[in-house]
């Protein structure tokens, strides 16, 4: 069984003006190389939904998983990793060319079939926290380029619930945890709520205790 820190060296952190010393803090204690990718907004970006600028953050992350060759871990600035995440097992199988993305933090998930090596294929929605394979990379960035001609910069969009299906189309499968990596620890998103969709969503079932206290607690 592999655990993640045979097959996960590098964590990207999705970040804006958040004080992330304590997420950088508790992976490198892990042994993990931890590089935070902070959002400068430009002059042209005042009109942009934050949505899209989120979306715009995790482009950067996924271009350098590209540019690596090598799956890496990515997750928000909120993230709350459970204690020893480097010990868990990997969602997948590394040996299968066919991952695109593993989630570690899972909202409204949907399980499709279980591998015989007992791993959850499926759906699931929110970019918390992932794994992300250099194929499943360039997929996310053609999609990006999607995003950005329809609904565009200025709309609110809800990419992240096109993901899998981007992937699948592509042949590349999508995987989920029996139990989350760590939790979401944000305060309420307010764009989701003018959207009517729910504006908190929380881990449902956990590895075990978490590596510090959540911002919203």
């Amino acid at each position: 069984m592999f655990l993640v820190e045979d097959a996960i060296k590098k964590v990207l952190v999705i970040a804006y003006k958040e004080n992330t010393s304590q997420l950088e803090a508790q992976f490198i204690e892990q042994g993990f190389e931890c590089n935070v990718l902070r959002q400068h907004h430009q002059p042209e970006h005042k009109d942009y939904s934050p949505s899209y600028l989120c979306l715009l953050n995790h482009c950067r992350a996924w271009k350098q998983v590209v540019e690596s060759n090598q799956p890496q871990l990515i997750c928000e600035a909120d993230f709350v990793p459970v204690r020893s995440l480097n010990s868990l097992p990997m969602p997948y199988d590394t040996n299968l060319r066919n991952v695109g993305i593993a989630w570690l933090y899972t909202c409204a998930p949907q399980i499709y079939s279980v591998s015989s090596r007992n791993h959850a294929i499926g759906f699931s929605t929110s970019m918390v926290a992932y794994i992300l394979t250099p194929a499943g990379a360039q997929v996310l960035l053609e999609l990006a380029g999607k995003i950005a001609e329809s609904p565009g910069p200025t709309q609110y969009s809800t990419w992240d619930s096109k993901i899998e299906e981007s992937l699948r189309v592509r042949k590349l499968d999508g995987y989920l945890p029996w139990r989350n990596y760590g939790e979401h620890g944000g305060k309420p998103n307010s764009e989701h709520e003018k959207a009517g969709l729910s504006s908190v969503h929380r881990a449902d079932l956990l590895y075990g205790k978490l590596a510090f206290t959540p911002i919203y607690a």
